[in-house]
């Protein structure tokens, strides 16, 4: 595979290649898909949030810059053309926040040729001369109709559909997302590979919070000297850090880390580096001190061993929901064993998510649309998902949660983060070693 770089990091054009290959043999004739790439959105003035693209644009065209768009257009005998829309090049804004990319880099990094600019897309798509939905009468168009709810702000897609709706009542409209998700749902071996690479970063990230951290730090000073790796990486993070001391850790998206750590803290962090867009998620609990305490040990073991239960479990064939089962089963016969709840049922009181997730392109990354009986998941080879069972004592200020990243393979599964320490007695030695 040739592979291209771009800001230092590799990119696989034979592999953005198949993608739209592989998602233009599941449309029908006479359709077009249409996707976005994104924008960054006001934040306040003048000001923007960071911009993140439009994974399934990246997933099909390797590309992670604002203002552009992707179309595969399949005609009626069933020949396929993809085209790349980008924004125009214009003085000023290339003074101010530099120039539009290129037609010859939007080739380079795609290994699309044909091109055109985003104030043509209406007119190719839909215009009363040669729009291909009244020229040649295309009669279904896919769009990436994700959205999280009423409230949420509507994406470039659902804005098209909504136009379309009023000015093509007779096309079809059909929904890409569920069929991205069935397609990224089973990780390439470049995928896995690039998923490796940021399992191993995020791995440097541990060491760091283990060697560096002392009672009455402040969390966001432990924090620090993950986000000095992820800038001397070239990377960046997979999702915000959480980095929760005490009681703070049985909140389970806790992320202010502003609180102190305390002498007998447990620290949990959960935190990951993304390698080209594709994520990380680890999480690991140590004692603030170095040294769990028998109460902390006590709990650890119990989390830890669901942690090696579960991935011991993985392989193909297995329904995605009996993973969860199998922990809270567990939990209910040991935490009974220790006096910490009387009934199965009370095991929700300490144990309150789910214990996997897939991981991708996205930390919490699309899965629906995999095979399975009567809508229930079913492991493949080739998926990527999280094992991260936990505990959350609030009245004890333990909070306790161990992740790791698991490749679903032929016969049973890859731990792509099984190099990273998390048996308790070797927490302690590396971080009695780090102490001198």
């Amino acid at each position: 595979m040739i592979l291209y770089f771009k800001n230092g990091v590799d990119i696989m054009k034979d592999f953005y290649a198949k993608n739209r290959e592989r998602f233009a043999d599941v449309m029908e004739n006479a359709s077009v898909l249409v996707i976005y790439s994104g924008v960054a959105p006001v934040m306040r003035g003048d000001r923007y949030y960071d911009y993140s693209p439009q994974r399934n644009f990246l997933y099909v065209t390797g590309i992670d810059r604002a203002g552009m768009a992707f179309v595969i257009q399949k005609d009626k005998k069933g020949e396929v053309k993809t085209r790349i829309y980008l924004e125009r090049y214009d003085e000023h804004t290339a003074k101010w926040d530099g120039a539009a990319m290129t037609i010859e880099k939007a080739q380079e990094i795609s290994g699309i040729e044909l091109t055109g600019f985003m104030d043509e897309l209406d007119e190719h798509l839909g215009g009363a001369s040669r729009g291909v939905l009244v020229r040649e009468r295309f009669k279904t168009v896919y769009l990436d109709l994700e959205h999280r709810g009423l409230d949420a702000p509507n994406t470039p897609e659902l804005n098209l559909a909504a136009r379309l709706r009023e000015k093509f009542p007779a096309v079809n409209l059909v929904d890409a997302h569920p069929m991205f998700a069935k397609l990224r749902l089973i990780k390439t071996a470049d995928e896995v590979a690039l998923m490796q690479k940021a399992a191993d970063i995020t791995g440097e990230g541990f060491y760091a919070f283990m060697y560096n951290v002392r009672p009455n730090m402040m969390e966001y000073e432990v924090e620090a000297h993950w986000d000095y790796i992820v800038k001397m990486r070239g990377t960046d993070k997979s999702f915000h850090t959480i980095l929760a001391s005490g009681a703070n850790a049985t909140v389970l998206h806790y992320n202010e880390n502003n609180s102190k750590i305390n002498d007998g803290d447990l620290v949990l962090c959960d935190f990951g580096a993304q390698w080209h867009y594709y994520a990380a998620d680890l999480s690991r609990t140590f004692p603030a001190n170095g040294k769990f305490t028998p109460r902390q040990r006590q709990l650890y073991d119990i989390v830890l061993a669901a942690n090696k239960m579960v991935i011991e479990a993985c392989k193909p064939g297995l329904k995605f929901s009996e993973l969860n089962d199998m922990v809270k089963k567990f939990y209910a016969e040991k935490l009974k064993e220790i006096g910490l709840i009387k009934e199965d049922g009370d095991v929700g009181n300490y144990y309150y998510h789910g214990v996997s997730h897939f991981l991708g392109l996205e930390v919490h990354d699309i899965g629906a649309g995999s095979t399975g009986v009567d809508g229930e998941l079913i492991l493949e080879a080739g998926m990527v998902i999280t094992v991260e069972p936990g505990l959350y004592i609030a009245d004890e200020k333990i909070g306790i949660r161990i992740e790791d990243d698991i490749l679903i393979t032929e016969n049973g599964c890859d731990n792509l983060t099984k190099n990273i320490i998390k048996e308790a007695a070797e927490i302690e030695a590396y971080m009695a070693k780090a102490r001198g």
